[in-house]
């Protein structure tokens, strides 16, 4: 694929803590939801690629897990290790921090970015932020703490200041023809994203423990024309986890299910048919043949 001269195009590494909003950005940067969001953390679980062509530039977008510190299970350690891996593979990296607070956390985020790379801070929710006067002494804080390529105080959530964060990411990008089609969205095919609808509904719509303890494997993807049949299993690692995940009469599945079909006839453009099964498999999250099978 030939672009023109002057044409800018490589891989931004969205990275930062959980919570911080990464995967939101990355929806209002693509214009499309092909990363999951929910408001519990740790929703993103896979290295996504999200794509924007634009009159003299390509940006590919990788939408990362949020590195977590604070437990080391054998899931978390994959989830890490997709963030690292990420980081040595891009041009540029954006690194995603909430307008409220810089924490430890995030300064742990910031260290594994290789030095020489070029680093934009996303100064996120700035929206939730009352004293808009306190993010002056944000943004000389953060200052402080890198020879940052720029700082862009946006929203991603409200899509504020979103040209002038690609404004700043163009910049920093090398000169290079682009490496995917104008109207390529993402590098995930239909499986994998049918199979986030589903895990980002169980994340939306129950507790704290249960989402954590759960993934979703597609069984059968079959289309025919514009339609599309798919079967789709919810891991479980308890019996009692099972019960929570259909609730009474199958109600909550049922509705998760709906939920899911939604998100993927707006983004498969045609019908779909989805049956979920949920199957206990216990201590999947912490058997490394596992979550080899399960695409981590």
């Amino acid at each position: 694929m030939n672009g023109e001269p002057g044409h800018r195009c490589g891989h931004v590494a969205i990275v930062g803590r959980p919570s911080v909003g990464k995967s939101t950005l990355v929806n209002a940067l693509v214009g499309e939801r092909i990363s999951i969001t929910s408001r519990k953390a740790q929703t993103t679980r896979h290295r996504i690629v999200g794509i924007l062509s634009e009159p003299g530039v390509q940006y590919v977008f990788v939408d990362t897990p949020g590195f977590q510190t604070r437990h080391g299970s054998p899931l978390n350690a994959r989830l890490n290790r997709a963030v690292r891996e990420a980081l040595a593979d891009v041009d540029v990296v954006v690194w995603v921090v909430d307008a409220s607070r810089v924490n430890d956390a995030d300064r742990r985020v910031l260290a594994l970015v290789p030095e020489g790379r070029p680093v934009i801070v996303a100064l996120n929710k700035v929206d939730l932020v009352a004293d808009k006067g306190a993010l002056l002494p944000r943004i000389a804080e953060l200052a402080a703490l890198r020879d940052f390529a720029a700082i862009v105080p946006l929203s991603a959530q409200r899509g504020t200041q979103l040209g002038a964060l690609k404004a700043e990411i163009a910049k920093a990008l090398p000169e290079g023809p682009p490496v995917y089609g104008p109207d390529e969205l993402t590098d995930r095919d239909e499986r994998f994203l049918a199979a986030e609808y589903v895990r980002e509904q169980i994340f939306r719509r129950l507790g704290d423990e249960v989402p954590y303890a759960t993934t979703v494997g597609i069984e059968s993807f079959e289309q025919e024309g514009d339609a599309r049949r798919i079967g789709a299993v919810v891991w479980v690692s308890k019996p009692g986890q099972r019960g929570i995940l259909l609730g009474q009469g199958g109600e909550t599945m049922k509705a998760i299910a709906t939920e899911a079909r939604k998100s993927m006839l707006r983004l498969f453009g045609g019908r779909v048919h989805l049956e979920v099964w949920v199957r206990v498999k216990k201590g999947w999250a912490d058997d490394d043949a596992t979550l080899a099978r399960l695409g981590y």
